[in-house]
């Protein structure tokens, strides 16, 4: 496949992100001598942010200042480019995923992550971490699924409550080629805030930084591992962060994911060099490295795309996803309705799959303000030529994979104004490790204006409910889902509402009744969120950096 490179940085980022690290110094250089089949290659197949995506689907691009959209991915077919890039490369190919594997889909959800047991088994990853959705059956499913992929799954930050100890390995080290290679592995500390409280009953999560550096040595100076790598499911800007931090100064590289970044040539930071290899089994990150007496002497990289015109689905892995999708085909094929227009879900700010959602919670509640999440996963829903896109219960899952009750309350105009000061803190904060999960709250109902170069408490210019400007004093009702755990007083994160009702219906009853009334939508971006310092194409949760999602 043709590699593709693009420039990622501007230069006021190059020149802050400083030299190469001590690892990796001016020796160390992209060659494009290297061979696959050579003896001192070492080949790293990094995929993550499946969620749950078994099939080929429609992919996202920004080119040329719009978008446009190809079909991509299937989990069958990225085992063919599995195979194929092992053959190329059979004693030193290791391939791992970086999580958020086993939820964002229909056959996911329903059988809470089961299905994906055999599937990841088929595939022959030489280990796997866990991302933050991971959790989003419990504690007990979570590990019964990833156990049952026998194959190493590892995480240095997960500890179970009762007992204290590991719930998986946390790290993993192989001998390829000679040269000892080793990975640690860090999710998302702040899972129990960003998910249902109730998914991560059970289990600790620790900050990175809790035993990274006692964990660094241990590989280096007690394992005596040349090239050593960091896994992380904490998000770009969290992970640019870490490889400036001197505990990374043994680290060749962070093996990032969680954010669906399509980074097609490694961030530079000060210690240590930052992967993400996209989301949905549509893209595969190739690391190529020659070391020579412990050290790298060349590297390579590319971001490789699943092109089922150039990788036909392995047979193998066909059977067992046909095999596991079986018992749910005839349900999940129920088309509920259509679209016009193309639905999807990558812009930080706005996007038209969660204004459909959010007018539909509206509709049905008659809220004032109807809110979601700022999610990214569900790949795009295009129309094909006859002008319309099939809407199945199956793409409900991928919408919305968590199928909660919706839930309303009462809160003032000025709680209002706050949580959405500190939503858009969570997004644009500048200080990366105040950053949380990568995308704005949506909303329907409400328009809102900002400036995300501003300090926290100065960013919202104008927020205005329906026609009028948000009246501080005034009580609004609000919708959103609710999030099993949570205090009753919450509305997404929307502390100390008032009047607060669990509805008897959820939020999917919600979108089919909507899409039985309406039968067909056309949803767009309609400029009810606007970043005024960023204009309307946010892709990227890093804006200031110069690299550029497409």
């Amino acid at each position: 496949m043709k590699k593709i490179f693009s420039i990622l940085v501007a230069g006021s980022f190059l020149t802050a992100c400083g030299s190469n690290s001590t690892n990796n110094q001016s020796e160390t250089k992209k060659s494009e001598q290297i061979s696959d089949n050579s003896g001192d290659t070492i080949t790293i197949l990094q995929t993550a942010d499946i969620h749950g995506q078994l099939e080929v689907h429609d992919e996202l691009f920004w080119e040329n200042d719009e978008i446009t959209f190809r079909r991509l991915g299937g989990m069958a077919n990225m085992k063919t480019l599995f195979d194929m890039e092992r053959n190329k490369n059979p004693e030193g190919t290791i391939i791992l995923d970086g999580g958020d594997l086993i939820q964002g889909g229909a056959v996911a959800a329903l059988s809470e992550g089961a299905a994906f047991s055999n599937i990841v088994k088929s595939m022959n990853y030489d280990f796997l971490i866990p991302g933050n959705w991971e959790v989003v059956y419990g504690k007990e499913k979570m590990i019964n699924v990833l156990k049952a992929y026998d194959t190493p799954v590892i995480a240095a930050n997960m500890y179970d409550d009762e007992t204290e100890e590991f719930i998986f390995p946390p790290y993993f080290i192989k001998d390829v080629k000679g040269v000892k290679v080793g990975f640690i592995s860090y999710n998302d500390p702040d899972i129990p805030v960003r998910q249902n409280p109730s998914f991560s009953k059970g289990i600790r999560f620790d900050q990175v930084h809790k035993n990274l550096a006692t964990l660094v040595n241990e590989l280096k100076d007690e394992k005596k591992v040349d090239v050593l790598f960091v896994v992380t499911h904490i998000g770009i800007s969290k992970q640019f962060d870490l490889s400036n931090d001197p505990t990374l100064s043994k680290v060749d590289y962070i093996l990032g994911n969680d954010t669906h970044e399509r980074i097609r040539e490694p961030l530079q930071g000060e210690f240590s060099k930052v992967t993400e290899p996209g989301a949905f089994a549509s893209f595969v990150g190739k690391l190529q490295l020659v070391v020579k007496d412990g050290k790298i002497e060349y590297e390579d990289y590319e971001l490789m795309e699943v092109d089922p015109k150039i990788y036909a689905p392995d047979q193998k892995v066909a059977a067992v996803i046909e095999e596991e999708t079986a018992p749910y085909k005839e349900n999940i094929s129920r088309i509920l309705g259509y679209t016009s227009t193309p639905m999807y879900r990558y812009f930080v700010v706005e996007n038209p799959m969660d204004n459909f959602i959010t007018d539909a919670a509206r509709w049905k509640t008659g809220a004032d303000i109807s809110i979601s999440n700022g999610f990214r996963f569900s790949p795009p829903l295009v129309p094909g030529k006859d002008g319309k896109a099939e809407i199945t219960y199956e793409y409900l899952w991928n919408m919305l994979p968590v199928n909660e009750y919706v839930k309303t309350g009462k809160a003032t105009g000025q709680q209002i104004h706050d949580w959405m000061e500190q939503e858009i803190h969570n997004v644009f904060a500048k200080n990366p490790k105040e950053k949380f999960g990568g995308w704005l709250v949506r909303f329907s109902g409400m328009t809102l204006k900002f400036d995300s170069s501003k300090p926290k408490g100065e960013r919202v210019i104008e927020i205005k409910v329906g026609e009028e400007a948000l009246d501080l004093k005034k009580v609004y009702t609000v919708s959103a889902c609710r999030r099993e755990g949570e205090p009753d007083h919450m509305l997404c994160r929307m502390p100390n509402l008032t009047e607060t009702e669990v509805k008897e219906y959820t939020v999917h009853e919600v979108l089919e009744e909507y899409l039985n009334e309406k039968g067909t939508i056309s949803p767009v971006r309609d400029g009810r969120a606007q970043a005024v310092d960023l204009g309307d194409n946010v892709l990227s949760q890093m804006p200031e950096s110069g690299y550029h999602f497409h």
